[in-house]
């Protein structure tokens, strides 16, 4: 778009915001250790290997802190656009103002809008015009001042403490919702951060991680995860179902009936761990009765669900990758719901919820229900998106970005027994769509549970406070 498309109001407006920063010098001492603060955060966001773009770069302050492997940055003002250019030789750099974008015929993984909404001159005019720059993989992120802090922002300017700006935009959560979504973007997560955006003898470490997300509705900066809105057109794709199995001879043959063949094509993957019972022995009987059928058998050389669906995943053949569990409590005729939500972009994880439609009588206990509502609570606060049912052994996504979780495992470490949560913490790291596929969930038909109420619910409860640790009370 060219400058003759904005209307007048709104250059005379961005020629004013052009005109100031021209006559800034630098930021102050103050602003500077506001802007290491979003940087640590947007490092937590940013993977290393990732290429940014940043719109309403001003002089680098912010993009000279992220880790990314390659820089874009963006900006009205040549002089601020100079004192970037100097700080960053090797990245590039732009003259312009978001309204009006024009980059070269490329796209980044990750577009950043650091407190520049809080200054356009039409807010949905740049978030339409960075749609030409993203891909389906990109991630905007973006964060604003929150208007609760609207008088100390106030004061602290007129103290000094903070370069003086134009006259600001105040946008709440929800009118920020409603303009990326006529702008073309989705709504991932938001979440409130930096309780004390100032250096206080290092108090401001210890508020910021601790309180900040027990007090989030009294933070400073509200952080936006979006994503291009998806087309919807589902594309055929093929298909590996991995199916741990330990004790469950009685449902193998269940197993294979009721999978039903989805895509272009669909493998089953069984992964026999440590059985009591004759469990293997049934699992190659029953691939020698399928042979027209794609089954893989697989014996798993450690120990628990998490390693069993690990050892298939890296087997697997196909586009989209499914869990399901061998007692069959998750009926396997409700895998299409989910090969559709994943195949047809609404979501890039989903995640199987029992805790929606009526339950066979003894499908849960109650305890377990109190314990699984309480735990979907938790996670949903841990990961910034609603998962109703965190332990629902029925999860799916695509091979590429099971890759992608692996690639990144390293920032949990191998901490799951279940494999579940491995999944759910990578995908949020990832800032994946995550999106809850109610199911009917049925009693079991064979054997007994694998699942130790109060040894595992004492583990998942330890998980619970390393994932914290990690996602949220971070400095």
């Amino acid at each position: 778009m060219n400058s003759n498309s904005v209307p007048e109001i709104k250059k005379e407006y961005l020629d004013r915001i052009c005109g100031y920063y021209e006559r800034q010098a630098g930021i102050t001492k103050a602003a500077q250790a506001y802007r290491e603060m979003l940087g640590r955060y947007y490092n937590l966001l940013i993977p290393g290997i990732a290429s940014v773009l940043e719109v309403g770069c001003g002089g680098g302050d912010l993009l000279s802190l992220l880790n990314a492997s390659s820089k874009c940055g963006v900006d009205l003002s040549p002089a601020q656009v100079q004192r970037a250019k100097d700080r960053m030789p090797t990245a590039e750099f732009y003259v312009q103002a978001g309204e009006e974008l024009n980059l070269p015929d490329r796209t980044f993984d990750y577009i950043v809008l650091s407190e520049t909404l809080n200054l356009a001159a039409d807010v949905q005019l740049i978030l339409e015009q960075l749609r030409a720059v993203s891909s389906s993989r990109t991630r905007l992120l973006l964060n604003v001042y929150s208007a609760l802090w609207r008088p100390l922002i106030s004061l602290a300017t007129a103290l000094g403490w903070r370069e003086r700006h134009p006259e600001s935009n105040w946008l709440s959560k929800d009118t920020l919702a409603g303009l990326l979504s006529l702008s073309g973007w989705e709504l991932i997560r938001c979440e409130s951060r930096i309780l004390c955006p100032i250096k206080l003898l290092g108090l401001e470490n210890l508020l910021n991680r601790f309180l900040a997300p027990l007090l989030s509705p009294f933070c400073l900066t509200l952080f936006v995860v979006a994503r291009p809105l998806p087309d919807r057109r589902p594309t055929e794709k093929r298909v590996s179902v991995i199916i741990p199995a330990r004790n469950e001879a009685g449902n193998i043959e269940a197993a294979v009936a009721r999978t039903p063949s989805m895509g272009t094509w669909t493998e089953l993957i069984f992964v026999e761990g440590n059985s009591t019972d004759n469990t293997w022995e049934t699992i190659q009987q029953v691939k020698a009765n399928h042979p027209n059928r794609p089954i893989k058998i697989l014996q798993q050389s450690g120990k628990g669900k998490g390693d069993a669906v690990r050892t298939g995943f890296a087997v697997a053949e196909g586009d989209i990758l499914m869990i399901l569990d061998a007692d069959l409590t998750v009926p396997p005729e409700e895998l299409p719901k989910f090969y559709g939500a994943v195949v047809s972009d609404a979501c890039e994880f989903a995640n199987g919820s029992r805790l929606v439609y009526p339950m066979d009588e003894k499908a849960m206990q109650f305890l377990n229900l109190c314990a699984n509502k309480t735990f979907g609570i938790l996670f949903s606060w841990l990961l910034g998106q609603p998962v109703k049912d965190t332990l629902c052994g029925t999860k799916v996504l695509t091979k590429e970005n099971y890759e992608r979780i692996t690639a990144n495992r390293t920032y949990f470490g191998e901490f799951d027994p279940f494999g579940d949560f491995d999944l759910l913490f990578g995908a949020s790291k990832l800032n994946l769509k995550i999106l809850d596929i109610p199911i009917r969930y049925k009693e079991r038909v064979y054997g007994e549970t694998n699942i130790h109420r109060w040894k595992h619910g004492w583990l998942l409860l330890q998980m619970v406070a390393f994932a914290a640790a990690k996602l949220k009370f971070v400095a």
